[in-house]
């Protein structure tokens, strides 16, 4: 075979690999589970970490103080040493809307070894515990719940044989693998918004590939070695984050929510993931600047510092997303006609597991076929991240830069 067609057939092989090997990561049907009410709603404590976000909050906050919960519940909203006035900002909508009690509090600069975000959790998880919650609600200011949202989580994490806990509780939850029961950490990937032209181009794809790296139902299936969490919307049990240690045993870590999963899953916890109908992200990413640094901010520690890696992701994203749509023209004008074929085949598998998600996200499906372009958007994001780490400028967010940041310890 030539070339062309070595290509082509090696792109098409890895699709099919992916249509059925890939823990079906482009179904979108992976939801909350429904349960039913728990007899005593458990308490529960809303742990918001907020750096400089007085612009968001007004959409975002007062959805929180609106939670329709029928147990006890309180929020918690770390300032985490604002510069534009957050902390009077959530204390005003808390006085103009009342609803769930709030409680502004500011832990000081993070320690050495500790990410902004981390500190911020420590903190307010301290302050929360005081109440002795039986559920932290870790939630982004960014995010806006619909008011059943709380009552959601809490009834799916307690689940209908949560009683049944008892010395046997190991052997019983290898049991149960398949059918409804109590979780320890429940996390919805919140609905990003999607407004401008690049938000339509780059978010829907941004979750594609976060699914594609950690399939939902693998993820959700009992006994699995993948594990990962949405950092905008996880309920935790509180006795599980003591026992994971958490957020000190992940202290360093940038993807702090994959790290979470990952502690909580080491430590016995079951957990669940899956796509959110009701939890929004109200974040504006008009810009592809705005979205270059969302992804390039972490892409590399997610390869963990590695040049190899990255070098190995480089080459794989090119086999599998730019060589259908290169070799196809290339392939027909040389008149290779099983280089074409199987090049156009793969580029139609590619496209046709991107479907289910532009659906969810109530996208053209006409997007489809340019998933190739956004990928070499991705590409070039995860290359840049790897400039940046050597260049010592690390990680940035809201003024702080990580210079050499962990990925997601696995001690």
């Amino acid at each position: 075979m030539s070339a062309l067609a070595w290509t082509a057939f090696g792109s098409l092989a890895a699709w099919c690999w992916l249509l059925l090997g890939q823990g079906f990561f482009w179904r979108t049907d992976q939801r909350l589970p429904r349960r039913a009410d728990p007899d005593v709603w458990p308490a529960v404590a809303v742990v918001v970490p907020a750096r400089d976000e007085a612009e968001v909050l007004p959409a975002s906050l007062p959805s929180l103080l609106a939670q329709r919960y029928p147990g006890r519940a309180g929020i918690v909203l770390v300032d985490d040493n604002s510069s534009d006035g957050t902390a009077e900002v959530a204390r005003s909508l808390a006085t103009r809307h009342g609803g769930l009690p709030l409680c502004v509090v500011t832990p000081g600069e993070p320690e050495p070894g500790w990410t902004g975000k981390l500190w911020a959790l420590r903190h307010g998880i301290a302050v929360a515990r005081a109440d002795s919650p039986e559920f932290l609600l870790l939630t982004d200011a960014d995010i806006a719940h619909e008011p059943d949202s709380l009552r959601e989580l809490v009834a799916a994490a307690h689940g209908a044989d949560s009683a049944d806990a008892d010395a046997d509780a190991d052997a019983e939850r290898d049991a149960r693998a398949d059918r409804p029961g109590a979780y320890d950490l429940v996390s919805q990937m919140a609905r990003l918004r999607v407004a401008s032209g690049w938000e339509r181009l780059v978010v829907p794809a941004f979750v594609y590939f976060f699914a594609q790296l950690y399939p939902f139902r693998r993820i959700n299936r009992d006994g699995a070695r993948t594990a990962a969490a949405a950092g905008g919307c996880v309920l935790l049990r509180t006795d599980t984050a003591l026992r994971a240690g958490v957020p000190a045993s992940i202290r360093q870590a940038l993807i702090d929510d994959v790290s979470l999963a990952r502690a909580v899953r080491r430590s016995g916890g079951r957990i669940w993931l899956g796509l959110a109908d009701r939890v929004d992200s109200v974040r504006p990413y008009p810009r592809l600047a705005d979205l270059w640094g969302m992804v390039s901010r972490s892409a590399y520690a997610q390869l963990r510092h590695n040049p190899l890696v990255l070098a190995g992701t480089v080459v794989g994203l090119a086999l599998v997303y730019l060589a259908p749509p290169v070799v196809l023209p290339a392939a027909w004008a040389a008149g290779d006609a099983a280089a074409a074929w199987a090049a156009g085949l793969a580029w139609a598998v590619m496209a046709g597991t991107y479907v289910p998600m532009l659906r969810y996200y109530r996208q053209p499906l006409l997007l489809a076929p340019t998933l190739p372009f956004t990928a070499l958007l991705y590409l070039l994001m995860t290359v840049d991240s790897a400039v940046q780490h050597h260049r010592g400028r690390g990680a940035a967010w809201k003024g702080r830069t990580y210079a050499r940041p962990e990925a997601a310890p696995e001690r």
